[in-house]
């Protein structure tokens, strides 16, 4: 969203600025509470070593990781600080540990965008979607008043919380999303994709780069069916 519009840094740089700041507030709910709920389903199924770790924490400062936030913010993807926990330590079984731990980073982001469109919901602010692509005319055309800044700032941080929580539970390692499907597959099928892990970074590396050397685009197949649905759902939007 940095570059979005980077052409309203000299037209119009407070409303470049509410971009900018929707990003971040984004980047720290959708990242930092993604982080913690990991850390604390952990801990509430008795597993002591994310608490050990400090991770027990809604301090964001204790999840963000510096290379991977700064990727976030000016690539468009990026990586905060791994929780660590031991599946074994928990009073249930190693499998349904981790597909709790590992469910319940996605599951924060979707609750986040929740929260965050209510005022959008109840029409306190309007929708103002600022990752249409819209021209930067046409942008500030749209925001007048302060309650249209605002509406802004919430739309944006409500799709990118969406986005990263759909992201997140695509069934490739390391993405949380793997470490669900192996609990929730049947213990021979579950061993067998476990084997995919070692696959993963890489098949993960081509789905990102592929859309700037070719016209292929597979996280646009995932995006386009989900995550507009569920913006509408938490918004309210027709």
């Amino acid at each position: 969203m940095i570059f979005l519009y980077t052409d309203l840094i000299s037209s119009d740089f407070g409303l470049y600025l509410t971009l900018v700041a929707s990003t971040v507030l984004a980047l720290i709910v959708g990242i930092g509470f993604h982080e913690f709920c990991h850390a604390y389903m952990a801990n509430s199924l008795g597993d002591t070593l994310p608490a050990r770790q400090g991770r027990v924490t809604l301090n964001p400062m204790a999840h963000l990781d510096p290379a991977g936030t700064m990727m976030m913010l000016f690539i468009g993807f990026g990586w905060g600080k791994p929780v660590q926990f031991n599946p074994f330590g928990t009073r249930v079984s190693p499998k349904t540990a981790t597909l709790l731990v590992s469910l319940a980073g996605p599951l924060s982001n979707f609750v986040a965008a929740g929260v965050l469109a209510v005022p959008i919901r109840l029409e306190w602010v309007p929708y103002i979607n600022p990752l249409a692509g819209l021209p930067e005319f046409a942008l500030r055309a749209q925001v007048q008043s302060g309650e249209d800044y605002i509406g802004l700032f919430l739309t944006g941080a409500v799709y990118l919380n969406v986005i990263l929580g759909v992201f997140n539970l695509i069934p490739i390692h390391p993405l949380d999303g793997f470490k669900v499907v192996v609990g929730l597959l049947p213990d021979e099928l579950s061993a067998e994709f476990a084997k995919l892990s070692q696959y993963g970074p890489a098949i993960l590396i081509t789905l990102l780069v592929l859309p700037f050397f070719t016209s292929i685009n597979p996280l646009r197949e995932i995006f386009e069916p989900t995550v507009q649905p569920l913006v509408k759902l938490f918004t309210g939007i027709e």
